[in-house]
């Protein structure tokens, strides 16, 4: 690397620590005054601007805006903790389970913060040491964005392999990541099932209870959505948010089968005999048409409020998401498309012995970006660029998880402050955190799994 390379390199490391430190929007802010400066200062090119992902981000989050403003999210969050109080003894298993398959459904982890005031309120009643479920579900309500057909990881996965010559659908991506990625949280619920001191035994948390009003906060109020009624509208959402993944995955497993039933557009151009080839139409704008048509059904038929849904947490969360993706992925496509011929040079001989490896880049960046879809959108041209094979990236797709690291992300935060025993903690050395653990335990496997899954069946 010559000394300009590097020079440019940490303009991009800084812009991404300094947004990471502010966090928010400011990661994607930030991130434009690095790629102002690569493009004003040093003359860089600059890359392209993730629009298809950025407009699929944009659908989904309002279908899923919708399906919260009509209180369909509440009711699919009863659901879960009607399981998770009738079976209490086993909540460090069903509990990342439900936040594992919310996240799924929905596209985004943000709606674990509804559930999990219910998951640390079940374990502290039944004595089981609240930070076992919680850290375990706080790390699985993120590991289901790439396990989820309308999240941006994976649209973008989809996408960017397409244009690189691996055709892959949605529905192939979470075949194998599903599998992969519950392997890698039950493993994680395994190593939580007995890990810290119980409840009993623990004289710090003995040492909360001594004191009268630490006991009333812990034990005085239940938190339920048990008793929170559930209107017929909210029940239409979830149906017609239920109907529009079941269209998705329709299309995409019409397609593996062979039966395409995509509508087909001319492109402009002739084959050898004059006729006009056509090109069906491409599974993100599949995406966004059917998101926002379920988005307008749940207007119309299940009462959902827009300025309700705009004021929501997922919809907010979501657009801090394409705000983070469009300054993240842009700052970071201008410089890796920049040098993209040294990069070849310099890591062609370690990929092409360890492809694999690209996994701990994933991961590096992850732990920079809290944002799975920029990761993909930033690393992964470059990752075929380095002549890597879809199949293998397909494979590591979980270790795009890694902003548990540091635990500076919304839904630790909250778990931490939701857990009023005291035992889920962000520790004295920071990194000695309630996630590590999990959070390592969890990706690791998984990625492992889905590797192995990959180099079975592609």
């Amino acid at each position: 690397m010559d000394p300009l390379m590097i020079i440019e390199l940490l303009v991009v490391l800084l812009a991404l620590y300094v947004g990471s430190r502010y966090g928010s929007l400011a990661l994607g802010a930030i991130s434009g005054i690095g790629l102002a400066i690569l493009v004003f200062g040093f003359q860089m090119k600059p890359g392209t601007p993730p629009t298809d992902v950025i407009y699929i981000i944009i659908a989904a989050v309002t279908c899923a805006g919708m399906l919260q403003a009509a209180g369909g999210m509440d009711w699919m969050i009863q659901l879960a903790e009607k399981l998770l109080r009738k079976h209490p003894d086993s909540i460090t298993f069903l509990a990342p389970l439900c936040t594992f398959f919310l996240t799924v459904m929905v596209g985004t982890g943000h709606v674990v913060y509804t559930l999990m005031p219910i998951i640390c309120d079940i374990a502290l009643k039944k004595g089981i040491r609240p930070e076992r479920p919680c850290g375990v579900a706080s790390i699985a309500s993120q590991v289901g964005i790439t396990c989820s057909p309308i999240a941006a990881a994976v649209a973008s996965f989809v996408v960017i392999s397409s244009a690189n010559g691996f055709e892959v659908t949605n529905l192939q991506v979470i075949a194998v990541t599903i599998p992969a990625c519950l392997c890698g949280l039950m493993a994680a619920a395994a190593c939580s099932y007995r890990r810290g001191l119980d409840l009993d035994k623990d004289p710090k948390f003995q040492e909360r209870c001594n004191d009268p009003e630490t006991y009333k906060f812990m034990y005085g109020n239940t938190a339920t959505l048990l008793d929170k009624e559930v209107s017929k509208e909210a029940k239409m959402s979830v149906y017609i948010f239920l109907a529009a993944l079941g269209c998705i995955v329709l299309f995409s497993v019409c397609q593996i089968v062979g039966c395409d039933i995509r509508p087909s557009f001319a492109t402009g151009k002739l084959d050898a005999d004059g006729n006009p080839i056509m090109k069906p139409l491409a599974m993100n704008l599949i995406i966004q048409i059917v998101m926002i048509a379920a988005a307008a059904f749940m207007i119309l038929l299940a009462k959902a409020q827009p300025k309700k849904a705009v004021a929501g947490a997922v919809w907010q969360s979501g657009m801090v998401a394409v705000v983070a993706i469009y300054g993240i992925a842009w700052l970071a496509d201008t410089y890796f498309s920049n040098y993209m011929d040294e990069m070849n040079a310099g890591l062609k001989d370690i990929v092409s012995a360890y492809p694999w490896a690209i996994a701990l880049a994933f991961f590096a960046v992850s732990v920079l970006i809290n944002s799975q879809g920029a990761v993909v959108v930033a690393m992964l041209p470059l990752a075929y660029s380095l002549g890597i094979p879809g199949a293998v990236l397909l494979g590591v797709l979980p270790s795009v998880y890694g902003y548990f690291f540091i635990p500076n992300y919304p839904s630790d935060i909250a778990t931490v402050n939701f857990d009023r025993s005291g035992t889920t903690v962000i520790g004295k050395y920071l990194l000695n955190h309630s996630f590590m653990m999990p959070g390592l335990v969890s990706v690791i496997t998984s990625t492992v799994v889905g590797y192995c899954i990959t180099m079975i069946f592609f």
